[in-house]
């Protein structure tokens, strides 16, 4: 089983791309391996399939370079249980056995995002523990930092990492998910169909800007860095 330097969790496929995939691939040129794992189909969704939005899924996983994809299939709209669902989350830790965990911020307006969000989280915590007990009988593995990134929002952030050389490959590993950002005939209009994309560039060129950058994701981190030296 290959083992990640960084494991990114979405409540469903696109999520991730969203708010880091350009973090993913940057690091994926740096040689490092990433994976996402996501936790529904999104067969909820108003417009594609689960079938397309798996190939669509598939397609953005080459385009960033993943190491690693999976999706677990819980029900859309039903992550609501974490008695079931955070012993699965924990075999996944323990199965790539990730240095950083990344899953979406617990405050966005579509309410799967943060429960994912608090469910890795619990996830993160009980991986580390030597006496709790996954579905599968898997040594304890502590992540070494836990981080959010933002789907919906237009949060502050803790930090950012800088993804201007990545950002094109960002866009097209968004744009890969044509079922959801490009409205068709037939189709239903959402969110996601009215310049979504484009929202999250600028997103992405607002905290650039704001530490002198051209684009830029940001993150939460409920944990303070350590600097050796400010020189």
């Amino acid at each position: 089983m290959t083992e990640l330097d960084l494991l990114a969790f979405g409540a469903h496929p696109d999520d991730v791309e969203i708010g880091m995939g350009g973090t993913l691939a940057l690091h994926v040129e740096q040689g490092f391996k990433v994976g996402i794992v996501d936790l529904t189909l999104a067969e909820l969704s108003s417009n594609g399939t689960v079938t397309i939005r798996q190939e669509e899924a598939e397609q953005a996983a080459k385009v960033l370079g993943l190491s690693v994809r999976q999706n677990l299939g819980f029900p859309d709209r039903g992550l609501l249980d974490p008695a079931t669902i955070v012993p699965i989350l924990v075999d996944m830790i323990r199965t790539y056995k990730p240095t950083l965990v990344f899953a979406p911020y617990e405050i966005d307006r579509h309410p799967d995002h943060g429960h994912c969000g608090r469910l890795v989280e619990e996830a993160v915590f009980s991986a580390g523990i030597h006496k709790y007990q996954g579905r599968e009988e898997r040594p304890a593995h502590r992540v070494s930092s836990f981080y959010s990134y933002f789907i919906n929002g237009f949060h502050s952030p803790d930090f950012v990492v800088d993804i201007t050389s990545v950002q094109d490959k960002k866009r097209e590993s968004l744009m890969a998910y044509k079922s959801q950002f490009i409205k068709v005939e037939g189709g239903v209009e959402t969110p996601l169909t009215s310049g979504y994309v484009e929202s999250v560039e600028s997103r992405d060129r607002l905290f650039g800007k704001e530490v002198g950058l051209a684009f830029a994701e940001g993150f939460k981190t409920k944990k303070p860095f350590v600097q050796r030296s400010l020189l």
